[in-house]
């Protein structure tokens, strides 16, 4: 992939933050990374938009029944962690 390096501002102690991390090199791949995580934030939020636009905002009915559904998949990802874990002390 090609790329182009650029000049940017950041705050002395955040960079500090930053490369107490890592190394010099990493620094480029870390706000890369930041980069990359933002722009996916970004369409997440357009996407987000546009299907409020066509279909309404998101109810409280569907709220709620999205976190039941979402601490029944963490549930069983702890079951499953426990069930890894006591498999592997056997």
């Amino acid at each position: 992939m090609a790329t182009k390096k650029v000049t940017v501002t950041i705050p002395e102690d955040l960079l500090e933050e930053i490369r107490s991390e890592v190394d010099e090199r990493g620094i480029s791949a870390y706000v890369t990374e930041a980069l990359r995580a933002q722009r996916d934030r970004d369409q997440l939020r357009e996407l987000s938009d546009w299907l409020q636009e066509e279909h309404g905002p998101v109810t409280d009915e569907e709220r709620q029944q999205f976190a039941a559904e979402l601490a029944e998949i963490e549930a069983e990802h702890a079951r499953r962690r426990d069930h890894g874990s006591n498999g592997a002390a056997a």
